[in-house]
């Protein structure tokens, strides 16, 4: 690349472009009982993000944990503008989707959904901040 950017590319799930600061984790999330929708904040004491805000950022997990309440959790983050600007993860999470396809069709916004193979996804790891346009993902110091 002539400009010197470290790029990945993913498959699109849900389209759009978002900017953010990369919170990143090994591990999935079950959002029921792990997200504030309230303020955006990881309250899942066992999982490695605890009491970090995901709000606004790129939030980077292999996968959910749990059940379709996910879908719940993340769409009334949608609502209340508290949900990360970008989602992305190992493999398509069906929970994840539905929320952002019907949080474009009842709110006219979603985080972008994106997934990445296993290595794309461990490069992730040492991203300062990230850049998605078009299934792009762009290396952005913060």
């Amino acid at each position: 690349m002539s400009d010197g950017s470290v790029r990945l590319h993913g498959q699109v799930v849900v389209a759009g472009n978002a900017v953010g600061a990369v919170l990143y984790a090994t591990q999935p999330l079950s959002f029921w009982g792990g997200y504030d929708a309230a303020s955006g904040r990881i309250t899942d004491t066992h999982h490695s993000l605890a009491g970090e805000t995901a709000a606004g950022t790129a939030l980077v997990l292999p996968a959910t944990r749990g059940s379709s309440t996910t879908t719940a959790v993340l769409l009334e983050a949608i609502r209340r503008e508290t949900a990360p600007a970008a989602l992305i993860t190992r493999g398509v999470d069906a929970f994840l989707a539905l929320a952002c396809v019907v949080g474009q069709e009842m709110y006219g916004r979603s985080p972008v959904l994106i997934c990445v193979c296993e290595d794309a996804f461990r490069s992730l790891a040492d991203w300062p901040g990230v850049v998605v346009e078009e299934g792009t993902l762009t290396r952005r110091e913060r």
